[in-house]
Parts: C-alpha cells; structure tokens; sequence
C-alpha cells in the first residue's frame, strides 16, 4: 500500500512539471526559468552572462 502511495505523489510532482514546461512553452519562451524574463532569444543570451 506504501509503495502505491508513494508512486501516486512522485506522478503527480512529474505530471505537475511537465504541465510547467508545456504551458511555458506554449506561451513563447526559449528558456525557462531564463533569469531575463523570457525576453532572450534562447540559451545563447544566457551563456554569454556566464562567461
């Protein structure tokens, strides 16, 4: 009964994530989580920060 538990809550975290990443895609962003707000043009902006 634990286990069933166990893997109801870890798909329900996975299902929840997934559903951030499409509906972020969705709305037009390259890169989520993009400290720039979504306004880069895709990962390339945001290595250039690191270096």
């Amino acid at each position: 009964m634990t286990n069933i538990i166990v893997i109801a809550v870890l798909l329900v975290i996975i299902g929840v994530a997934a559903g951030y990443v499409i509906k972020e895609k969705k709305s037009g962003k390259k890169c989520i989580g993009c400290p720039h707000g979504g306004s880069c043009n895709g990962c390339a902006a945001c290595d250039k920060e690191e270096e």
